[in-house]
């Protein structure tokens, strides 16, 4: 099988499996909240009915928000607290014990424990019975990153500048902790209700170390970086660091600086690594990308702890928290 194919073929599998976990499409920004009663510590856990709504655990929902084949989302609210969440409901019955679809969930939710950023969706609470499993995870009631700017359009510099230094804190935040995401894109940036940024779905997120590389293609054709079609194995961070920058262009521009009518065109505008710079865009922002939309992964930024202050080209990009510095071959 050719690498595209391979990328279409996770590609494609997976997503027809999953659901954003923290319920990117709300249908409205419904403030619901209500009173009730706590569920006994002594009762099992499963779905139960106080005032003809069903609760699990201390959470009584609200309405549906997400469906796929073997899960769904609900939006949720505590019953003393009034705070929404969204609880993501897998039937364990559906999958199978060796299913790629639980390697992937059970790892997604192994790594979402470790991760505590500000901008990063939040898993509050795990609720485990023999049947379901229940993810209590924090609301984004802004939606996706990707309908706002289907129904605002491109972002002014200022803003996407704000958006994008709180990604590439989530990211970096990431990388310290070893871990890389591996399907950055706009539906995976979700808004809260002040507008805060915040990175979910870490379904194909998977740990790396120095020295060891992957080899697992996944993620989003439009944001894949050009050594994943090209079948090649990769360290791990700069791969993330392509699918910042396909953001980053995104968010200026309000288009994919590359795109195709099929996967193979796309594939061929990809590794020519050739993108329109719209007359709009400042050369400070169209510096950063070309730092990071670099056909060659060991000579794209990394992300790092301290700011690229001493560069005097990137005047107003500089907090952006990419440092220039080049990935070493033996990163």
């Amino acid at each position: 099988m050719s690498p595209v194919h391979v990328i279409c073929y996770v590609y494609c599998m997976i997503s027809s499996a999953q659901i954003h976990s923290v319920a990117a499409r709300p249908p409205s920004r419904s403030d619901q909240q209500h009173n009730g009663n706590i569920q006994e510590p002594n009762r099992p856990l499963r779905w139960r009915v106080i005032d003809d709504q069903p609760h699990v655990g201390k959470y009584r929902f609200i309405r549906t928000i997400g469906k796929g084949n073997f899960a769904k989302v609900k939006l949720a609210s505590h019953v003393i607290t009034g705070q929404q969440v969204a609880i993501k409901i897998i039937d364990k019955t559906q999958l199978s014990p060796s299913s790629r679809q639980k390697v992937i969930l059970f790892r997604e939710v192994r790594l979402m424990k470790l991760l505590d950023h500000p901008n990063i969706v939040k898993l509050f609470e795990i609720i485990d019975n023999d049947k379901i499993l229940y993810l209590v995870m924090e609301y984004a009631s802004g939606g996706e990153v990707f309908d706002y700017l289907v129904a605002h359009g491109r972002m002014k510099e200022k803003e996407a500048r704000a958006k994008f230094r709180q990604i590439v804190s989530a990211v970096q935040y990431c990388h310290q902790k070893h871990i890389i995401h591996r399907d950055l894109k706009a539906e995976n940036l979700l808004l809260d209700a002040d507008m805060n940024i915040k990175l979910a779905d870490f379904g194909f997120s998977n740990e790396f170390s120095p020295g060891t590389k992957l080899d697992t293609f996944c993620g989003s054709p439009p944001y894949a970086a050009p050594e994943l079609f090209q079948g090649k194995k990769y360290d791990g961070p700069e791969v993330d660091v392509w699918s910042l920058g396909v953001i980053l262009y995104t968010l200026v521009s309000g288009s994919l600086p590359f795109d195709g009518q099929t996967l193979r065109e796309l594939r061929e505008r990809v590794l020519r690594g050739k993108y329109r710079i719209p007359f709009y865009m400042s050369t400070d922002c169209e510096s950063l990308l070309k730092k990071m939309l670099v056909l060659n992964p060991s000579k794209r930024y990394t992300l790092e702890v301290s700011y690229f202050n001493h560069c005097r080209c990137f005047t107003k990009w500089t907090n952006v928290v990419i440092r220039i510095k080049e990935i070493s071959n033996a990163c």
